[in-house]
């Protein structure tokens, strides 16, 4: 794995790991997407909607990386600079696995547009060589139609169904199982 930061580029965005002093941009990107994302993603620990949280964060997300253990991407618009998704590999289990889990969100004013297809086109390849990972996951919602779809488009396979999954939005939510393979 390398030592160094991934920055991947595509024709509009820059997929990269802010630094902590960044966490302005990180809150930001939260902050604004508040409602749209949290039905969505396991409750938010305290001080989480903080610039201090972020900045400690950031710093986390680069040590992670260097780790081996996580990859978590923001994604910026080349063109203005906004912070606009996020997709992250995490969960890396190593020795026989070699498997992480992604998660990702599109800012709620940039949903279809494509970016999020854009991004992990470019993200996955970066992940499965530079993670050295053979499987990735993917789990979602049965009733968010949108990311299964981003999901198939991507070549991720179904696997299974797993009932209370995850305790979101205040209750143990079904997913469904997905991933790809190296």
């Amino acid at each position: 794995m390398s030592r160094s930061f991934p920055e991947i580029l595509t024709p509009r965005l820059k997929l990269w790991m802010p630094p902590g002093p960044l966490g302005d941009k990180a809150l930001d990107y939260f902050t604004v997407n508040r409602e749209h994302l949290e039905p969505w993603e396991p409750a938010r620990p305290e001080g989480f909607y903080t610039r201090g949280f972020w900045e400690v964060r950031l710093d986390q997300n680069r040590d992670e990386y260097l780790a081996g253990t996580s990859m978590r991407l923001f994604g910026e618009l080349r063109s203005t600079g906004e912070l606009v998704a996020k997709c992250n590999f995490s969960n890396v289990v190593r020795g026989a696995f070699q498997a992480a889990h992604l998660g990702y969100a599109v800012s709620a004013s940039h949903q279809g547009q494509g970016l999020m297809l854009e991004a992990l086109s470019a993200a996955l390849p970066f992940a499965f060589e530079h993670l050295a990972l053979h499987r990735i996951m993917a789990n979602y919602q049965p009733h968010n139609e949108r990311s299964g779809r981003l999901l198939r488009r991507l070549g991720f396979v179904v696997e299974g169904y797993a009932r209370d999954y995850l305790y979101i939005d205040g209750a143990w939510r079904d997913h469904v199982l997905t991933s790809l393979l190296r």
